[in-house]
């Protein structure tokens, strides 16, 4: 049971800030010397990506969709009028 839809732009995005915040993490503690500027070319990088990825997954999932939908092909479900709107 799926609690909720799949995202992979949203995921991408965590994972960007993730990214930072271990960059920066590392910084703190010590282990390595992260630069002030490095923020950015990662942060947008990241978050372009994250865009373009849900974009295209919402033109798969649009196009899915309307290959499901049949209710533009068919024909009404009563043309005898026998359901007027009282």
């Amino acid at each position: 049971m799926l609690l909720h839809e799949f995202r992979p732009g949203r995921m991408i995005a965590g994972l960007t800030a993730l990214a930072l915040a271990g960059l920066y993490a590392g910084d703190a503690t010590g282990a390595w010397t992260t630069p002030w500027y490095v923020v950015f070319p990662v942060l947008f990088g990241g978050l372009g990506t994250a865009g373009l990825v849900t974009w295209i997954v919402y033109r798969i999932r649009r196009r899915s969709a309307r290959s499901r939908s049949s209710d533009s092909t068919d024909a009404p479900a009563s043309t005898s009028g026998s359901q007027a709107i009282r």
